[in-house]
């Protein structure tokens, strides 16, 4: 699955249409696809947000449908660039605590590429491209 800094919804459906989007190239059935975006969005807590177009949404609740949306089709990693790139501070930090949930609830692996230090610190491996090479640090 992927999350895009920018979020890559589509202004013109909903939250719950979204997150289905890439859901109609794997479930047959629209009550399985009902089902399995009713699940994701319980992961990411906008159950009550569904029927909303992303417009009405604020950024944090636009990512969060955005990781929904990576999470639909139960991948095994998510990559996700720059997550918290297009939010305010406390708003990046609950996208990140929400991601490390997500982690412990699904058993997903998450590949993160920021600049954003929270990040770094709530990570449990972290690589750094230097030259053109990829490098783990210790922390």
């Amino acid at each position: 699955g992927f999350v895009f800094q920018t979020f890559g919804l589509l202004p013109f459906l909903s939250a719950r249409e979204n997150i289905e989007v890439p859901l109609r190239l794997v479930y047959k059935s629209a009550k399985d696809r009902a089902a399995r975006v009713d699940e994701v969005l319980g992961l990411v807590g906008l159950q009550k947000r569904a029927s909303h177009r992303v417009y009405e949404l604020s950024g944090g609740e636009q990512q969060r449908i955005a990781l929904a949306r990576a999470l639909a089709n139960e991948p095994s990693i998510i990559l996700a660039d720059e997550p918290t790139g297009q939010l305010d501070t406390a708003t990046g930090y609950s996208i990140i605590a929400l991601l490390r949930n997500v982690v412990a609830q699904t058993g997903v692996t998450a590949v993160i590429a920021s600049h954003d230090p929270k990040v770094e610190e709530e990570a449990d491996i972290v690589f750094v491209l230097e030259d053109g090479k990829l490098k783990e640090t210790h922390q």
